[in-house]
């Protein structure tokens, strides 16, 4: 998993960084044009950070109906804002297309902040449609881990396939978080293309077990599947679970568990700082290379030795 660059994404937080942007752009635009007929006015946005106030239902609703009021207010200052532009003369458009252009984005999102936010707190429904964490990401998606001491991340789900000293052959950022068990079959098969030949041992995690993802993969020519299968209740499958090659395998791939971690911590893996699912894209692949550059040397400087 890698986190976009977001934070803090609460519903407070993202109304109040729709806000500030919105209330940025329109500035830009009235300082670029000369003057607005129409003055915009900095609105506290600090308001944000003070109201999340002391527990209590009543004075939670009453806060968000104050900050979602603010939103909306400077939601309509800037669709004037637009209009103005979009009424002027052309030649005194076109330098502000831009600035509108990204201005009419960030309404958009604004909007379906404050569409979800009102669905969340006043109607209890977290499962609002279309729902975005970040205003400046959108792209981004809640990961939650299962586990209770793992807190929820913000970011992408990216896959890391791994060979022998450390090589990483492949990877993949999901645009959608896509269930473990639908990815082992395709690991299978683009190890297979990149090195022209199916693995003789497959290693994962009880995520990517399905009796029908081990039988295909023994069909393919894998000759060992070390994918443990946490809710069986077969002694036989038990007693394979606990035979040497078994755990061989499953202690490949703890280490590349730490392969991820030496990827977040050596190549900045933790949090990406291109824009967009392209830029994570680039990033995640930039971080990939410059790991298999360093891992080739060190197998090269072995070989010599």
């Amino acid at each position: 998993m890698v986190e976009s660059n977001i934070h803090y994404p609460t519903d407070s937080s993202l109304l109040g960084d729709g806000t500030r942007v919105l209330t940025r752009t329109m500035k830009k635009i009235e300082s670029k044009s000369g003057g607005l007929k129409r003055k915009v006015r900095v609105r506290a946005i600090a308001l944000s950070t003070r109201l999340l106030g002391p527990p209590g239902e009543e004075r939670r609703k009453r806060q968000y109906r104050e900050l979602l009021s603010l939103t909306r207010k400077v939601m309509n200052q800037a669709k004037r804002v637009l209009q103005e532009v979009q009424e002027a003369p052309r030649q005194g458009r076109a330098p502000l297309e831009g600035l509108a252009h990204w201005l009419e984005t960030m309404i958009g999102r604004v909007r379906q902040v404050v569409k979800q936010t009102r669905i969340r707190i006043f109607a209890g429904d977290t499962k609002s449609p279309e729902k975005i964490v970040s205003v400046f990401e959108p792209h981004t998606e809640i990961i939650r881990k299962g586990k209770a001491s793992k807190p929820n991340e913000f970011g992408k789900l990216v896959k890391i396939q791994e060979a022998e000293n450390q090589i990483v052959t492949h990877f993949e950022v999901y645009a959608e978080r896509p269930a473990d068990s639908t990815l082992l079959l395709s690991s299978i098969e683009v190890h297979q293309q990149r090195l022209g030949r199916i693995p003789r041992m497959v290693a994962a995690d009880a995520g990517f077990y399905s009796c029908a993802n081990e039988k295909a993969g023994q069909a393919l020519g894998v000759r060992w599947m070390s994918v443990p299968n946490k809710n069986t209740t077969s002694k036989e499958r038990k007693l394979l679970q606990h035979q040497r090659w078994f755990h061989r395998g499953q202690k490949w791939r703890t280490g590349s568990e730490g392969r991820i971690s030496v990827l977040k911590r050596r190549h900045g893996l933790r949090r990406c700082l291109y824009p967009g699912l392209d830029g994570m894209r680039r990033w995640v692949g930039l971080g990939v290379i410059a790991d298999n550059i360093i891992q080739m040397g060190c197998y090269l400087a072995r070989q010599s030795t």
